[in-house]
């Protein structure tokens, strides 16, 4: 009966050991734990850092890339969209330069009709105004030639300059007009920029040319009939002193001289 106690507090002992360790044991296991969690965060941090800085590093390099004179030129003459978008992130590249007959890369965009390289441009402040050697203007040769769509994004997105003509004197609408483009006398009607009746160094307004330097046709009549439902002084003369309805008798057209009668 004497060893009873002695075994006893044995057994006490040993159970607050095993509480001990597994106490200890837990510990542990949770400061695993949090130090697993830390180390991934930590990770994840210096992951999304790395890559934040090579993005920037990336396009810290578009931005410091140099570009020789003529490459957006270039571009443009490749048709290369993606190019000339590159070229035009640096900061210090020349939009409106110059290349062979004086033609900017939006000339050049206009002349080939490559609309959305030309809208590129557009976006990018390229000047509609610059004259090549031909004194063609982006804008005055969008008008001339027929290229509807960019023209309805320059007024849309740019200015006109009214003080620049053609190698003839003429505006925008005056070759518009002769050449049979009546979408973009349309446009440029409906923008009331150009001078209805601007005279080039002939004397002709849009609606002589119309009349005088082609062939009655049912696209001319409708012309005309534009161009005097918005306002065209058909009393106008030319250098000659011939009006619009002089030419009509003077060609016989018959259909343009009953137009230009009922406008009187």
């Amino acid at each position: 009966m004497r060893l009873s106690k002695p075994i006893s507090s044995l057994v006490v002992v040993g159970t607050l050991l095993l509480l001990s360790a597994c106490q200890t044991t837990q510990i542990k296991s949770s400061k695993s734990t949090e130090t697993v969690t830390i180390s991934s965060v930590e990770k994840k941090i210096s992951t999304e850092t790395t890559t934040s800085q090579t993005q920037t590093t990336e396009s810290e390099e578009i931005t410091m890339k140099k570009y020789n004179p003529g490459s957006l030129l270039a571009a443009v003459n490749q048709k290369d969209n993606n190019l000339v978008e590159e070229i035009l992130k640096t900061n210090d590249y020349d939009i409106n330069e110059k290349g062979t007959e004086g033609n900017t890369p939006l000339n050049l965009a206009v002349h080939g009709n490559q609309i959305e390289i030309a809208k590129i441009l557009i976006d990018h402040q390229a000047n509609i105004n610059i004259q090549n050697t031909m004194n063609d203007s982006p804008y005055l040769y969008a008008a001339a030639q027929g290229k509807t769509e960019i023209l309805a994004y320059m007024l849309e997105k740019a200015n006109p300059d009214l003080t620049v003509h053609n190698r003839y004197g003429g505006n925008g609408l005056i070759p518009a007009a002769e050449k049979g483009h009546i979408d973009n006398v349309k446009l440029l009607l409906a923008a009331k920029q150009e001078p209805i009746n601007f005279q080039n160094n002939s004397g002709y307004t849009a609606l002589i040319e119309a009349v005088a330097l082609r062939d009655g046709s049912k696209l001319y009549q409708d012309i005309i009939k534009l161009l005097l439902e918005n306002g065209a002084d058909q009393h106008i003369r030319d250098n000659s002193g011939r009006t619009a309805l002089d030419y009509a008798n003077q060609n016989d057209y018959e259909e343009m001289k009953e137009i230009l009668n009922e406008y009187q």
